[in-house]
């Protein structure tokens, strides 16, 4: 018996992200503290922060996973019609 979920299958989180996620949003808020104590404004902790937001995951799914199928779908991958007259 496994105590941990879906028998050792399931990605490894922390709260509501992923440890992936948490490590990147930690090297962004490190690198934004910096950025803001040099002065460099506060456009680098924006994009930590939306990055932040953009990958909590519920359900197994995050609101960046449906952005990037979405570009995938709409930009990057030509889609394919065949068009046919039915008898």
């Amino acid at each position: 018996m496994y105590i941990y979920p879906d028998n050792l299958k399931a990605k490894a989180k922390l709260w509501l992200w992923e440890l992936k996620d948490v490590a990147v949003i930690g090297i962004g808020l490190l690198l934004s503290v910096l950025a803001l104590t040099q002065g460099a404004g506060m456009f680098l902790l924006v994009i930590t922060v939306m990055y932040a937001f953009l990958s909590i995951r519920t359900d197994g799914a995050s609101i960046l996973d449906y952005l990037r199928c979405a570009v995938c779908f709409l930009f990057l991958h030509q889609q394919y019609f065949e068009w046919r007259q039915t008898p």
